[in-house]
């Protein structure tokens, strides 16, 4: 099968279309024929060398993708072949074929089209994992979403939203209208506004929870916008690793600051993988399916275009997510 080798970490470059062996089912997985690949700020990361699959994890790079179930192990119950489905990954989604575990396995929803549900499940897995089962989302919430441009942006402030929350979100100026269109009551263009001068006037009473994938040099001014018992998830530091924070601060908010991660979970135990997909699917997909939430797919490149396509993910140029059609 064609997929997508890394002979050597490095740039865009490095990436390179080869033939590969097919991989098998195990007896509790489903072989997917591929039609489309997420493409994630961590598939970035893993080609320039800074974030290793997890152990037993295919090397090749892609962690979400959608198709036709052509084969089934023997253990599996909830699938069969040529089911179409979307599949979160530990790894393997740059290929023709891949594989996945049933629990991480989910239909594509009503009224998405097979290519565009390739942009959910590492998405939408995210996206529960922080705003629902960590930050307990409920109407009246006010929740501040970091790169509200982002596939992971674009489809927290739509979740948020549905439940009911106020949403204030970062994204440049010409990002602005269309993070409104999706459910965005404040946006705020982070390279000219300060958002915790902004939302210090806007939300007098704080933000409740923080999704924040910059890290860094925004998480001092995170505590500043925190209401009191607030919470702070951050799940990317691509502003920088390291932060200088008011430990002050954070006590007289009694703020909680998470560390979040989703890809190094197991499949099975507490708010493993399979929780979460099931919660996906529970509380989610029923979003999708009544119009409320949607795939927003900024861009699609074919396979042999896999250079452009995280280019442009690096450059900040696509709004919501990025797809590998095969």
């Amino acid at each position: 099968m064609k997929a997508i080798a890394l002979p050597s970490f490095g740039g865009p470059e490095a990436m390179v279309l080869a033939d590969v062996a097919r991989p098998e089912p195990g007896p509790q997985e489903v072989l997917v024929e591929v039609v489309a690949a997420g493409v994630n700020r961590a598939d970035l990361l893993q080609r320039q060398g800074f974030y290793p699959p997890p152990p037993g994890a295919s090397d090749i790079l892609g962690l979400e993708v959608s198709g036709r179930i052509v084969a089934v192990g023997d253990e599996v119950t909830s699938f069969s072949e040529g089911d179409e489905v979307c599949a979160l990954l530990p790894g393997g989604g740059y290929a023709q074929y891949a594989v996945a575990h049933q629990a991480c396995v989910l239909p594509v929803p009503p009224g998405v089209a097979l290519v565009e549900a390739a942009g959910l499940p590492e998405t939408a897995a995210t996206v529960w994992l922080n705003l629902g089962i960590v930050g307990g989302l409920a109407a009246g919430d006010r929740v501040l979403v970091h790169g509200g441009a982002s596939g992971i942006g674009t489809h927290a402030i739509q979740v948020a939203a549905a439940f009911g929350a106020e949403v204030a979100a970062t994204a440049s100026r010409e990002k602005a209208d269309r993070c409104k269109e999706l459910g965005a009551r404040i946006v705020i263009d982070y390279k000219s506004e300060d958002f915790a001068e902004v939302l210090r006037e806007r939300w007098p009473n704080g933000a409740t929870f923080v999704l924040d994938h910059i890290g860094g040099p925004y998480l001092g001014r995170d505590i500043d916008v925190l209401a009191t018992d607030g919470k702070i998830v951050v799940i990317g530091s691509m502003g920088g690793g390291k932060a200088e924070i008011n430990l002050l601060a954070l006590l007289a908010k009694r703020a909680s600051v998470i560390g979040s991660t989703l890809r190094n979970r197991p499949v099975d135990g507490p708010v493993g993988k399979a929780e979460i997909i099931r919660d996906v699917r529970e509380h989610v997909w029923p979003l999708i399916a009544a119009g409320k939430v949607k795939p927003v797919i900024g861009a699609q490149f074919p396979v042999a275009d896999v250079a452009g396509a995280h280019r442009a993910l690096a450059e900040g140029s696509v709004f919501g997510k990025a797809l590998l059609t095969f």
